[in-house]
């Protein structure tokens, strides 16, 4: 007789929100388009303009980030790829990642400009790399690693398995040997 163990595969787990994964992907091309920007112009003021906008799509404000916006409102319907949903938690998790390094380099920017440097600290250059790298991997392959992280998190039992459809492991037939 074999016992099932289910993991994630729940009922509750499956009503979980979903993000289009289309969308989080060109909104990640528009992130590493105004971060390129930021440190190629050194208008580092842009730092809060992503903060903020981080902090919107973390909090499920979608609809009121600019970026999601302008995704939602005009790049995406021009993309004619069918959506494809995901799990919405590891992305607001990821953006979360976003939302703290975008802000930690504002106010990193904020500090060199009051002490009269008006220099740029490599700190905000290793998170303008950072900034750069991530949105990279996730609009150009769709590796999401905010979202790796939370799949790690899950794995470890800090976060709970079902609140991810994508991060969790599937449910699997355990023999009885296996139980006893």
């Amino acid at each position: 007789m074999a016992i099932q163990i289910p993991t994630v595969s729940s009922p509750l787990t499956l009503s979980r929100p979903v993000v289009d994964d289309v969308s989080v992907r060109l909104v990640a091309a528009l992130v590493l388009a105004l971060v390129t920007l930021t440190a190629a112009t050194g208008q580092w003021w842009l730092y809060g303009v992503l903060a903020l906008d981080f902090a919107l799509r973390t909090a499920g404000l979608r609809r009121l980030s600019p970026l999601g916006v302008l995704v939602q409102h005009v790049a995406r319907p021009r993309v004619r790829v069918a959506p494809r949903p995901t799990s919405a938690a590891p992305k607001r998790f990821a953006a979360g990642i976003g939302a703290v390094l975008t802000a930690a380099a504002f106010v990193l920017w904020l500090v060199g400009l009051a002490s009269g440097t008006g220099s740029v600290s490599p700190v905000v250059w290793g998170i303008t790399a950072a900034m750069i790298a991530f949105p990279l991997l996730e609009a150009g392959l769709g590796l999401c690693v905010g979202c790796k992280v939370y799949a790690l998190l899950i794995r470890t039992g800090l976060i709970p398995a079902d609140s991810c459809i994508d991060c969790a492991p599937t449910t699997r037939v355990v023999s009885p040997k296996e139980t006893a």
